[in-house]
């Protein structure tokens, strides 16, 4: 079993910050141009070295836009061709071809995850900060389906959307995703307090996602919302109190593919890491406090020594 004190269970790669899209909620504050400061081609081979010897856990390239790195389906070969489970979260942007996605899986990245945040594009657009969005993002979710990619989607709750989920819900199962992934807006980089839903509001959102993750065709999982377990453990216990078991009839999800959900017990800076573009390692992108940077120190030193983590 990992010990998550000494290994992690996924580690994210920030591997640009570079990105076409202005989104509301951007916690890179993403730039147009790369930063000449990022990590380069070599330095990334030697962090997955680095990572893979730390028991292999689940790895993922993120951005900014990790398309818009020439050398990523190089940094993914390999990795693949070291063992590493490998995903990635492109942002929707004429980049994502159905050739770049046949590419993606010659090299064998496991999974794709792309974000929607409105069941149509008036609202997705306008988080999103650019129009078109939603259409390239539903277009690439068919190439996904249509070479027989997973694919994730990942949905940032806000004001903006909160009472559209049941329609999100429904769009998510319409694409055949895996897993739907629901974050819970951070204010962080151009995420605004005020762009937050309430106290109240998270309440309900979060008894609703237990009710539909034990119908619903994909798996459901939440970030930055740990209070979710809380409502898990309230709700099997009044429905022990009532008799009234969860159904064992095989409407519950199960998630088959090797990039499920993480364990209870995963958390920022325990079995979690997150590596910026120019190598600082932070307990988690939401998170960026400095806790060393992988040109200075080996990645393990960091994780197992650092007073932080």
């Amino acid at each position: 079993m990992r010990d998550y004190s000494k290994n992690p269970f996924i580690v994210i790669w920030e591997v640009t910050r570079a990105c076409e899209l202005k989104c509301l909620h951007c916690r890179a504050e993403a730039q147009y141009r790369r930063d000449p400061r990022e990590l380069s081609f070599k330095e990334g081979e030697h962090l997955i070295d680095q990572i893979y010897e730390m028991d292999n856990p689940l790895f993922v390239f993120t951005g900014g836009d990790p398309l818009m790195r020439e050398d990523l389906y190089d940094l993914a070969d390999y990795a693949v061709q070291k063992g590493v489970r490998v995903s990635m979260t492109p942002s929707a942007t004429p980049l994502v071809t159905k050739k770049a996605i046949q590419k993606a899986k010659e090299v064998g990245l496991s999974r794709w995850a792309f974000s929607l945040d409105g069941p149509n594009a008036v609202i997705h657009d306008y988080f999103r900060g650019t129009s078109g969005s939603f259409d390239l993002t539903t277009n690439a979710i068919d190439y996904l389906n249509e070479l027989e990619i997973p694919v994730q989607i990942n949905t940032t709750v806000s004001r903006y959307n909160l009472n559209h989920l049941e329609e999100m819900a429904q769009l998510v199962e319409k694409l055949n995703a895996v897993l739907w992934s629901v974050f819970f807006l951070v204010p962080a980089g151009r995420g605004k307090k005020e762009d937050m839903i309430t106290p109240e509001e998270h309440e309900i959102v979060l008894n609703w996602l237990y009710d539909l993750d034990q119908l619903s065709s994909f798996d459901v999982k939440t970030t930055e919302a740990h209070h979710y377990q809380r409502i898990k453990l309230q709700r099997k216990k009044q429905e022990k109190r009532n008799r009234r078991y969860p159904a064992s009839n095989g409407n519950s999800p199960q998630t088959t593919n090797d990039l499920g959900r993480a364990p209870i017990g995963i958390r920022d800076g325990s079995g979690f890491l997150f590596i910026s573009h120019t190598g600082d390692v932070y307990p988690s992108g939401f998170l960026p406090v400095p806790c060393g940077n992988v040109r200075k120190t080996p990645l393990a030193d960091i994780y197992r020594n650092s007073s932080v983590f």
